[in-house]
């Protein structure tokens, strides 16, 4: 509830002078009684009606007070505040290659693959729910390419981040050999494709890798010139240890699965080509911490425009002063010719 106001406070001054004229026109006005004497009068003892003579001139003259007051237009008002935002057009490009098995990105825990500490951070990105994002994105439309040896299209632009983040959880590493590969041209062109049907004014791609390109049609470098013609922006993530990193596999003589250090690289050239080509940025993520940074460093960096209105709303209370006037004029009336009515 706001501090109370006067829609029109100037009424109220004068208000209080009539008030003050109406009390002291009524206690001063004489009325005159011929009487022979007076010293029987004198004698009389005063009553309680006579003591309390002037109550019906307060009590009009506090109606007329209030009369004006609720005249003034008593109020207190409500602040609202609109924010709107101009939403952009997010897409995810994310490597789901055999590499993301390793278990690297999360110290002292063998059970965590690149993957999954990858879709951790990015939903938390989308939807806030740490100090990744802040806010999270509600306003964007965010969609998903995975790719392998071969690009996929999981989801959309789309504003239903509840099922972008189911479609997210679902995510799992390639295990068929015939599918696996790195082909980081062919993901980012299909997301350039997506972001250019797309109507937002800005439009933003964050490609996530582990690898090399290996198996594109469509060369890294070639879908950067299309993102810079399409004035799509690429950030570019390098994920993982940049040489040899923990890799789960089966041990062929007990049939368990054991870590063994596996060699991975990382082409951080081509990643960073394309980030500058598109004036993107480069990151590189060793682990969850360093990725939930990265997250929050471009949530920050494309952080959309937000136009605010605000505006009052108020709640009106001259009713109540309004009806104590009128019940204090019906008062000071109905007592001025009973109770305490003057003669002659």
């Amino acid at each position: 509830m706001g501090e109370l106001e006067f829609r029109a406070w100037w009424i109220i001054p004068p208000g209080i002078l009539l008030a003050v004229f109406v009390f002291w026109l009524a206690v001063a006005s004489k009325q005159t009684v011929y009487y022979s004497s007076l010293q029987i009068l004198n004698k009389a003892p005063r009553t309680w009606r006579s003591q309390f003579a002037w109550l019906p001139a307060l009590l009009m003259a506090l109606a007329v007070a209030a009369l004006s007051v609720a005249l003034a237009g008593p109020r207190t008002g409500k602040g609202e505040t609109r924010v709107s935002r101009e939403g952009i057009a997010i897409m995810m490009v994310m490597d789901r290659s055999g590499s993301m098995q390793a278990r690297d990105m999360v110290e002292e825990d063998y059970s965590v693959d690149r993957l999954a500490a990858v879709k951790n951070v990015f939903q938390q990105f989308v939807t806030g729910e740490s100090q990744v994002a802040g806010e999270g994105r509600p306003d964007d439309m965010i969609g998903l390419i995975t790719f392998a040896g071969y690009a996929d299209s999981v989801c959309p632009l789309t504003l239903d981040h509840v099922n972008l983040n189911m479609l997210v959880k679902q995510l799992e590493i390639v295990n068929d050999e015939m599918e696996d590969g790195t082909a980081i041209g062919d993901g980012l062109a299909l997301a350039v494709e997506r972001l250019r049907k797309s109507e937002s004014k800005s439009k933003v791609a964050i490609l996530l890798s582990d690898g090399e390109d290996n198996a594109s049609v469509i060369s890294p470098e070639q879908a950067a010139k299309l993102a810079k013609e399409n004035d799509i922006k690429v950030y570019c993530i390098g994920v993982g240890t940049n040489g040899a990193a923990p890799f789960p596999m089966q041990d062929p003589f007990s049939g368990r699965i054991v870590l063994r250090r596996v060699q991975v690289n990382i082409d951080e050239a081509t990643l960073k080509k394309i980030a500058a080509t598109t004036d993107g940025q480069y990151f590189r993520a060793t682990d969850s911490e360093a990725l939930a940074q990265i997250y929050e460093q471009i949530d920050q960096l494309e952080r959309t425009k937000v136009t605010e209105s605000r505006y009052l709303q108020y709640t009106e209370h001259y009713q109540p002063v309004l009806l104590t006037g009128m019940l204090l004029a019906i008062a000071a009336t109905l007592l001025g010719s009973s109770l305490f009515q003057r003669l002659p």
